[in-house]
């Protein structure tokens, strides 16, 4: 899959728009996304709110480089080791999360959702962000996702949501979620 074209320049403005405590929505594996940064209390509250998403669910952080997600789980060298073999992959692994990670990323359950994605227009906005990001995808809870960018436009630029162009393998399914600490498949 292609990077989508986005110019530096480009990347640098998402990445302020995030900093800004903006939100985004951007093509992945096989939805848009929607995201914002997950450190912003306040941006991420505005993304559970457009999507109705019940924040007991907690939230994926996706980056481009296992180094950047780390610092969110409490995993032993060894486990972490083994789960970033695999990746980048539509493959998202719930592991306990680390001391002090906000309630708002985990739903208050003391686990979080992690990715590296294999699509590399996801992994351009991180790195230009210098770090992970939210990735939800772009619907309303109960409704399909966007797997355009036009249709994540008619969701949500009325809210204020920057767009990010791109393309999605309409082909591929949402990621597989894996609850790391039981081997149990969430999601296939």
């Amino acid at each position: 899959m292609e990077h989508d074209g986005l110019s530096a320049f480009q990347l640098r403005e998402i990445a302020r728009h995030l900093d800004a405590g903006g939100l985004i929505a951007y093509p992945t594996e096989a939805v848009f996304g929607l995201g914002c940064n997950p450190l912003d209390g306040a941006a991420v509250l505005k993304l559970l709110a457009l999507k109705r998403r019940d924040p007991a669910k907690g939230l994926i952080l996706i980056a481009d480089d296992p180094d950047s997600l780390r610092p969110y789980t409490s995993l032993d060298p060894g486990d972490w080791e083994r789960i970033c073999r695999d990746w980048p992959a539509p493959r998202t692994v719930i592991v306990p999360a680390a001391p002090g990670v906000p309630d708002w990323l985990t739903g208050g359950r003391g686990e979080i959702a992690l990715r590296i994605p294999a699509h590399p227009t996801a992994r351009a906005i991180c790195a230009a962000f210098g770090g992970p990001i939210v990735s939800t995808s772009a619907n309303v809870s109960d409704h399909p996702p966007a797997r355009s960018a036009l249709l994540a436009r008619r969701a949500f630029a009325a809210d204020g949501v920057r767009i990010v162009p791109g393309t999605v393998d309409r082909r591929a399914r949402p990621s597989q979620i894996i609850h790391w600490p039981t081997g149990r498949v969430i999601r296939s």
